[in-house]
């Protein structure tokens, strides 16, 4: 079970700081990936992090966001800094068993419930 937090308000420029937690012994295993859905629009790939600690990331976000993990909190991390309005969607966390992070949603195991990001100009 995942369960992502820290989505909210923020003005353009601004950051915030995206947890996801997930229950279970096995956390180190898996690899997770961050996706986004804006209204309207396509579930697309933010950002990826293999077991082994990869990570790859969606070109619009390179630069600006950052993926991390704590095994030992059972935790996934999106840092997103200089934040823009087309980055507001809600954020998903996802897992799969596998040891490559994959941009395709469709490869994930698992998925969080969502959190909304909000970005005003």
């Amino acid at each position: 079970q995942l369960q992502a937090s820290g989505g909210g308000l923020v003005q353009a420029g601004g950051s915030l700081r995206l947890s996801c937690a997930a229950s279970g012994r096995t956390f180190s295993r898996y690899t997770m990936g961050w996706f986004r859905q804006a209204p309207g629009k396509e579930r697309e790939f933010v950002a990826g992090i293999s077991r082994s600690g990869y990570t790859y990331y969606a070109d619009s976000v390179k630069g600006r966001f950052s993926i991390s993990r704590d095994n030992a909190k059972n935790t996934v991390y999106l840092q997103m800094n200089s934040l823009k309005p087309e980055d507001t969607a809600v954020y998903y966390c996802a897992a799969r068993d596998d040891m490559f992070v994959s941009i395709r949603g469709g490869e994930y195991d698992y998925w969080g419930q969502g959190t909304l990001v909000t970005v005003s100009s």
